[in-house]
C-alpha cells in the first residue's frame, strides 16, 4: 500500500465555475480527508474569512484540527487611481495554499515561493 500525502491541484477555471460556497465547501471536503489543497487563482478576501469562519465551527478535540492556509497576491503595489474608480480596490490572490492543520506548516513565503513542510500524519 503507498503512503504519502495526496496534493490536490484546481484550477482557475474550475473554480470560476463555482459559487463562493461551492468553492469553500469543495476545498472543506479534500481537507477534511486530509489532502493538501493548491488553488491556482486563490479565494477572495471575502471567501477566505468564510472559509476560515466555516473551519472553526468544524473543529473536533479528537477529529478534524482546522486548517493552514497560506496565500499571496498577484502584486505588491497599491491599487492605481483606475482599479480604485472601477472598485478593484482588494489585489487579487494568484495562489493559496490550503490544508490540514496537524498535518500542513508553513515554513516561510517569499514573492514568488511558498515553503511549507507536509507530514504524513
Amino acid at each position: 500500500m503507498m503512503q504519502g500525502v495526496q496534493i490536490d491541484l484546481i484550477s482557475a477555471d474550475k473554480l470560476a465555475k463555482l459559487t463562493s460556497m461551492e468553492k469553500i465547501h469543495l476545498i472543506l471536503d479534500h481537507v477534511r480527508q486530509g489532502n493538501i489543497v493548491i488553488l491556482e487563482k486563490g479565494l477572495a478576501p471575502e471567501e477566505q474569512s468564510t472559509l476560515i469562519e466555516m473551519t472553526m465551527h468544524e473543529i473536533l478535540p479528537d477529529g478534524f484540527n482546522g486548517i493552514e492556509i497560506e496565500t499571496y497576491s498577484s502584486r505588491d503595489e497599491s491599487p492605481g487611481f483606475l482599479q480604485k474608480l472601477l472598485g478593484r480596490t482588494s489585489p487579487e490572490s494568484r495562489l493559496t495554499v490550503i490544508g490540514p492543520a496537524n498535518q500542513l506548516r508553513m515554513i516561510r513565503k517569499e514573492k514568488d515561493i511558498i515553503s511549507a513542510w507536509v507530514s504524513t500524519r
